[in-house]
């Protein structure tokens, strides 16, 4: 297994990019990390890449910026299409397999586990491929438990270990209990809504209310 951690979400718009910028700030004095966006559609307005280096003032060397680039806020198998072309998962998963350092990976996924890559291959199987545990972007609101359950299956089918799960949005302790109750998982943070998010309060967030007890570090070391 590698080592990193592959973040990904129960939705699009959920908050992964935010997360993978919390995870940077909270475990780089740990070990040295790079963070990864293989695949990102809508370039002319999302820039996931871009808004991490800012919200976790990322250096030059904790940033890949190699990967799929397409036009069009859309579902990756459809924005390849339109844009005349196809995504190999093989070609992105070389890329960090010649990153021969000793930096983890910060993967952010596009959209949620069971979106279309190409005609026969999903985001799920990126995760498979890249052989990370992921850490699933979840909302706080009505409908979560749902959500995050079918992503936690969607994953374990494919026997990819879940480690652990942020919750996004205004605090719900009936939801996240029953998030870890069902799900069998731990939630390893309640990110709020940020009034004006800035990479100084992510950080405050990150380094005294993201996983407090430390249980993602062993899987970056």
């Amino acid at each position: 297994m590698r080592r990193g951690l592959f973040v990904t979400g129960t939705d699009t718009g959920v908050g992964k990019t935010v997360v993978s910028a919390a995870l940077i700030h909270r475990y780089r004095h740990e070990t040295p990390l790079r963070y990864w966006k293989p695949i990102q559609t809508g370039i002319e307005q999302d820039d996931d890449t871009g808004d991490v280096a800012r919200l976790a003032e990322c250096n030059a060397d904790e940033l890949c910026t190699s990967g799929i680039r397409l036009p069009r806020p859309l579902s990756p198998h459809l924005a390849a299409r339109l844009s005349g072309t196809t995504i190999g998962i093989e070609s992105l998963v070389e890329t960090v397999a010649r990153a021969l350092d000793e930096r983890a990976w910060i993967v952010e996924g596009a959209g949620g586990v069971l979106v279309p890559v190409n005609d026969h291959q999903m985001m799920r199987d990126l995760i498979v491929m890249m052989d990370l545990l992921a850490v699933i972007a979840a909302r706080t609101a009505l409908g979560t438990i749902n959500h995050t359950l079918l992503t936690i299956e969607a994953l374990r089918r494919r026997e990819v270990r879940v480690a652990g799960v942020v919750m996004v949005g205004e605090r719900n302790e009936d939801n996240r209990a029953a998030v870890e109750r069902y799900g069998e998982v731990t939630v390893v943070g309640e990110m709020p809504r940020f009034p004006r998010l800035t990479s100084q309060d992510l950080a405050a967030w990150a380094t005294s209310e993201l996983d407090p007890e430390g249980r993602l570090v062993e899987w970056l070391r």
